[in-house]
């Protein structure tokens, strides 16, 4: 199950790494995913992984305490607006794909909230 576990945080590693880019995709959540699934498979890609600059910090206290920072939640929130603000006035898609996703971001959206703060 090693090499398993293994595989699916480096797909969820890139995943995240292309939420970054894309407003539509989390970051956060694929990272967490990483951080678990390479504490399972790999310390030295959990560590790798925990000592990243930008990331590293906000993994490890939701590892440690289940908090997202406020800054984090104020980011969440803009890049969530901005996305649906986007999808909404120029993306031709079908009604019902607009409607999912806006039913996704806001269920990310309370689960952020939700949680406890710094």
């Amino acid at each position: 199950m090693k090499h398993f576990y293994f595989a699916l945080a480096w797909v969820s590693f890139v995943l995240g790494l292309i939420g970054a880019f894309l407003p539509v995709l989390p970051t956060t959540p694929f990272l967490i995913l990483s951080a678990f699934l390479f504490s399972k498979s790999s310390p030295r890609f959990h560590v790798w992984l925990l000592s990243l600059p930008v990331a590293g910090d906000g993994i490890r206290d939701w590892n440690e305490n289940k908090i997202i920072r406020p800054r984090a939640k104020v980011l969440c929130a803009v890049m969530m607006a901005m996305s649906l603000g986007a999808m909404w006035t120029f993306a031709h898609v079908h009604i019902m794909l607009k409607i999912t996703i806006t039913l996704l971001l806001s269920s990310v959206g309370l689960f952020v909230f939700t949680r406890k703060s710094k």
